[in-house]
Order: C-alpha cells, then structure tokens, then sequence
C-alpha cells in the first residue's frame, strides 16, 4: 500500500504547530529551516491540499491541515508504542533511541558523547530533542525520549524509568538596567514584582500538565519558546522573572542585567538524568557515560 504521509512529515508538522514557526520547529529538530520548508511542500504537493495558509504575516493551518495534524498525532502515538514494545522484547541493542535534552543545557557535551557513542559502532540511530521545564519528564514518560538529560524537580507517579540526581540549580531574579525594577529598594517585595510583566518559558509538556513557577497571581506573563528566549527578552527590559544562577552571571558581568535581591526568593530546583528502565545496551553505554557529566559544563 503507497501512501503520501511519513513519520518524518508528521513529526515535522507536530513540531511546527507546537513551537508556532517553521524556524522554531528547525531548531527544536535540529534541521536547517529550509528542509523544515521542504517537507512541508512536498507534503502539500502529494496529498494535493494547502496545509497552511500563507497569506498572513505568518502561515496558519488550513482547516485539512488541522484535521491532518490532529490524526497525524494519533499515529505518531501509535507508533511510538509500537517502537516501545518492539525494544522491550528485543533485550540486545537498539535500533534507535531518543534524548531529551533541557533547554538549561547546552548539546556541546552531548555532541563530545555522542562522538564516543558512534565510534562504538552499536549501530543505533539518536534522535535529540530540546524540552522545556516538566516537558523533560513529559517526554520520557510518554515514550518520545528513552533518556532525559536535567528533568527538573519531582518525576511524575507511575514508574518505569530510573533517576540519578545530576545537583541543583540555583536561580536569581534578573532584570535589565533600565527596567523600573531595577532601581527599587530591596528585597523587592511581591506587590513591587506583581505590576509588571513576567517572561515565562513554555512548558514543552504534551501530555502531562504544565508546570509554571515564579509568576504570581495577575501578573501579566509573556511566554517563550525556551529559556534562550526568556533571557533575551528579560535583557531588552521586556519583562523580568528568574533565570538559572550561571546564566545570569555571565550577562550581569557584561552590563545587560542586574540581580534583584526578593523577599521571597525560588527555591533550588533538583535537576535528574532519568532513563527508561526497560532499554538496552546501547543506552546503558550512554546512561554510564552522562552520570559522568558535571552539571557546571551543561548549564548554558
């Protein structure tokens, strides 16, 4: 039986509807935005259907094309678990496996892994993945990922994946120079924080709930696509909330943002590598060589 649909076209339109861009969904699956272009059309041209609509600033599905991504998800599900009974049965080496990674963590010290991984010639295919927020446990628990790489806080009821606790990241409550926060008194105090806008980071999560921290309640809220995006914003003065300690030194020894002391300051968050626990050779090489990654040279 021939069909016009792939996996690789669906995930790339799940991709694109979750982050909102095509450029978005380029970076998150580590492609250049021309071939995330490329799918798309040649998608178009074999159903024979527009599947966006062009004619805006930005391309919005067409009524197919929603119809199109909401089946599309059903059988991307579907596959996936087919993948996952597959490789429970088969106790040797996987043919493929997928990582998550945070968005708190740079893919430099994936990539010196990944280098290692190759040369020992397993064979298995990687996909990589940027989550945000509880989207790292999201992943693993819905089968997209068989490893997440800095899952924050508490992993989610119901077992099935192993943990082990990579340390903590602290965060300080950064704004720009020249945002009115900056020249109050400290610690600031939560009615000063409630009237201005918070840059929050979207959860990546699909299937379990979102997590959000560090708004209060009626603050206004502009939300990202990751924690890249949340720094930038907070540097232009476009709003203010919490950013992970190192990230914030760095820009606040270059002038573009200043540490807020507040009376009531986050938490240290946890940060774990959690991995499935029915995997196979291939990610035990892979789960022995991250538990020796130092959380110092992931943090972005």
């Amino acid at each position: 039986m021939n069909t016009s649909l792939t996996m690789d076209a669906l995930e790339v339109l799940d991709a694109i509807a979750r982050k909102g861009s095509f450029a978005a969904a380029a970076e998150s699956l580590f492609r250049v935005p021309s071939a995330i272009t490329y799918t798309v059309r040649k998608l178009e041209s074999d159903l024979g259907i527009a599947i966006f609509d062009r004619k805006g600033h930005r391309a919005e599905l067409t009524e197919a094309g929603a119809e199109l991504l909401r089946e599309g998800r059903r059988l991307l599900q579907a596959a996936q678990e087919i993948e996952s009974r597959v490789k429970r049965v088969a106790t040797g080496v996987e043919t493929e496996l997928g990582i998550a990674l945070s968005d708190l963590f740079t893919v430099a010290p994936i990539y010196r892994v990944l280098e290692k991984f190759y040369a020992q010639g397993f064979g298995t295919r990687i996909r990589l993945m940027r989550e945000v927020y509880g989207g790292s446990w999201d992943a693993l628990v819905t089968g997209r990922a068989d490893i997440s790489i800095g899952a924050p806080g508490d992993g989610p009821p119901g077992g099935g994946y192993i943990t082990h606790t990579m340390g903590t990241v602290e965060f300080d409550y950064a704004v720009a120079p020249h945002h009115p926060l900056a020249a109050l008194p400290e610690p600031l105090q939560n009615q000063d924080i409630q009237q201005y806008r918070s840059i929050s980071a979207a959860d990546s999560s699909r299937d379990l709930a979102p997590r959000t921290s560090g708004i209060l309640q009626g603050q206004d809220v502009l939300t990202v696509s990751d924690m890249a995006s949340k720094l930038l914003a907070q540097q232009r003065g476009l709003g203010v909330g919490y950013l992970p300690r190192t990230m914030a030194a760095k820009h606040v020894a270059n002038g573009t943002l200043v540490i807020k002391q507040v009376a009531e300051p986050k938490p240290e968050v946890p940060c774990f590598l959690a991995w499935r626990s029915d995997g196979g050779k291939a990610q035990a090489w892979l789960i022995r060589e991250f538990s020796q990654l130092a959380l110092d040279e992931l943090l972005i």
